[in-house]
This record gives structure tokens, C-alpha cells and sequence, in this order.
């Protein structure tokens, strides 16, 4: 191995996996926070080259050989465009390598074209000052994995290099405990006929359903996710109904063995039982709410956002090695659904 400020040569051993990133990691010196989700990144980005022919590789799949060299480009660190900003957020724990936060809905998580302020980097940079890890790239300092805008609930940040390979090894190998809590429009059963004819979907013990399928980027709306028979990328999720409120609509608890962009609210449109308040996934459907007064049928009807809450975040503290949960109670409008939602018969 050698290495300058932007690039590193790495050697493959001895019958390196089959899968270039796995190679790769296997052989990432000790001390260099790389972990394999991010060399899968620089590989997809055109960012590794096989130093013998020259070569340019973007497929994770190709296959290295024993002693091959591969050098691997490293953004070099920037300035961060991102300001500092004096926002209010809620810290759910904090210490010298990460912070856990609470998110409220609508704030973004980093800077993006049409919110370049406002966002949780900006608050964290405040918060934080100059502690944010810096892997994460110009506008992403010390993030390891997002939530959307409308989503509300716990994220973990990393302010320290170790901090931030450490987390990001774990989402790659789906070790994270993240379960959410959403309510979406009827009662998924495994009674239903229609459910288990799906492709993708299987009930489990206990009454869960598994939704298994590949998901992409819609063909012509690249706002959406879609799912995907054929290509895109493999996405699990788990989900049990926790309340029934009359079969027009349901509390689910969701859980993630994969995390990809809007995939409960991609899986849970798939199966028609799309979240109430989605704008992009649940507008099909509306939940019935008849029989309600005027305010619990105007609290149900006008939600305004998807409802769903990242309610429990756990996984293996990357510098102390103890496992840590965190969970979070629903926020006042989610609440307000929940009690509207009861009263219907």
C-alpha cells in the first residue's frame, strides 16, 4: 500500500471475494477509515482503477486477482459550503464521537439545490462546531444514513472519523435496529388473498409481513422510487399491524433490514396500503372517515405529511463496542392522527 492526500494503492490477498469492494476492504490498512459501503460508492462513481491496464471499473461484481493493484481516488475534504445555524434541535445523547438526534418533520437532513440552509448539517455545524467527522464530503459532514424531510425521529451523526467508518460498516451489513412507526391508509391481513398473491410478499410468524423486492428510480419521475422487477436495488422490509382502527386504517410498526431511499413508504404503496398524508406514494386512496365529527375528519383528511415516525434506533457503539437503543415518542400531529383515528368505528 502507498498513499498521497487523494489517493490510496491498495494490493489484493490472497483469494480476494469475488466482489471488488469486498476485496478492496479486506485489504484497507489499519488506521485508513474506509469501510466497504464507501469503497461500492467510489467504484460505482468511477473512482477506482486497475493500476496494470489502465482500467476504469464501476461494477461491484468484478473480480480482482491475488496481487493486483487497484488505486482508489479520495474526494479530498473541502470547505464546507453549509453556514453554521443557531436552529433548536433536540439531542437525544451525545459524546465525543456521535450524536443522536431527534428530527422533527420538515426539516431537511443536509444541504441540497432549493435548501441550502435551514438543514440539520446547518444546526449541527453550530452545535458541533469543527467535530463533525469530514468523511461524509462537503455537505454531509458526519452523516451515515438519512431520514426524509417529512419523516420526524432519530439519526445518528458521526463527529469522529473512527466514529463514522464504524456506523457506516453496520448499515452496510443491515446490523442496525431501525423500526419506525407509520399509519397507513386500511389494515394490511394475512388473510388478505390479494396480499399473498403479490410478488414480494410472504407473511411470517406472528403475523408479519415481508415485503422483498428490488427498487430504482422511477423511469420518469425521478422524484419517485419504484419497484422494480429486474433491476435496482434489493430492499426488505418488515411490518406488523399494532392497531386496527376499524380496517379503514392501521398503526404498523415498521422495521428495515435494508435502507433504501423511501422505501417503507416504496413497499407499503406497493402492497396498496399506501401511508396516510404521502404525497408521492399515497394519494390513490383516502381513508374513510365518515361517521367522525368535523375535527377529527378534518385531522385525518388534511394531514399534511407522510405519516411515519423513525421511533427506535439501536446498534453497536463503534468506539466502545456497547450496544445502545434510543427511542422516540410520536410527535404531537402523529399523536393527534393516533386519537382521530380511534374514534372511527
Amino acid at each position: 500500500m502507498s498513499a498521497t492526500e487523494d489517493t490510496l494503492v491498495l494490493t489484493l490477498g490472497a483469494e480476494p471475494p469475488a466482489r471488488l469492494d469486498k476485496a478492496l476492504a479486506e485489504v484497507v490498512p489499519e488506521g485508513v477509515s474506509l469501510s466497504r459501503s464507501r469503497l461500492g460508492k467510489l467504484i460505482e462513481a468511477g473512482a477506482v482503477t486497475r493500476i496494470a491496464d489502465g482500467a476504469v471499473v464501476s461494477k461491484l461484481k468484478t473480480q480482482g486477482t491475488e496481487g493486483e493493484e487497484w488505486r482508489v481516488t479520495l474526494p479530498v475534504a473541502v470547505t464546507l459550503e453549509a453556514e453554521p445555524q443557531n436552529i433548536p434541535i433536540e439531542i437525544v445523547y451525545e459524546d465525543d464521537d456521535l450524536i443522536v438526534v431527534n428530527k422533527p418533520a420538515g426539516m431537511v437532513v443536509h444541504p441540497a439545490p432549493g435548501s441550502e440552509d435551514g438543514t440539520l448539517v446547518n444546526a449541527l455545524l453550530y452545535h458541533c462546531a469543527d467535530t463533525l467527522s469530514g468523511i461524509g464530503g462537503a455537505k454531509r459532514p458526519g452523516i451515515v444514513h438519512r431520514i426524509d424531510k417529512d419523516t420526524s425521529g432519530l439519526l445518528v451523526v458521526a463527529k469522529s472519523d473512527a466514529a463514522h467508518q464504524g456506523l457506516a460498516a453496520q448499515f452496510a451489513d443491515h446490523s442496525i435496529d431501525r423500526v419506525y412507526v407509520a399509519f397507513c391508509i386500511t389494515a394490511p391481513s394475512a388473510a388478505d388473498p390479494r396480499l399473498r398473491g403479490l410478488s414480494g410478499v410472504a407473511f411470517e410468524t406472528g403475523g408479519v409481513l415481508r415485503v422483498a423486492t428490488n427498487i430504482e428510480r422511477h423511469k420518469t419521475d425521478r422524484k419517485r422510487m419504484a419497484v422494480s422487477a429486474h433491476s435496482g436495488r434489493h430492499a426488505i422490509t418488515r411490518a406488523r399491524v399494532i392497531e386496527d382502527f376499524a380496517g379503514r386504517a392501521a398503526r404498523v410498526e415498521c422495521w428495515l433490514e435494508t435502507g433504501r431511499t423511501h422505501q417503507i413508504r416504496v413497499h407499503m404503496s406497493h402492497i396498496g396500503h399506501g401511508l396516510i398524508g404521502d404525497p408521492i406514494y399515497g394519494t390513490r386512496r383516502k381513508v374513510k372517515v365518515a361517521g367522525l365529527d368535523e375535527v377529527d375528519a378534518r385531522v385525518i383528511s388534511g394531514f399534511d405529511r407522510q405519516a411515519l415516525h423513525a421511533a427506535r434506533l439501536g446498534f453497536v457503539h463503534p468506539i466502545s463496542g456497547e450496544n445502545v437503543i434510543f427511542e422516540s415518542d410520536l410527535p404531537n400531529d402523529l399523536k393527534a392522527l393516533e386519537l382521530s383515528l380511534s374514534k372511527l368505528k
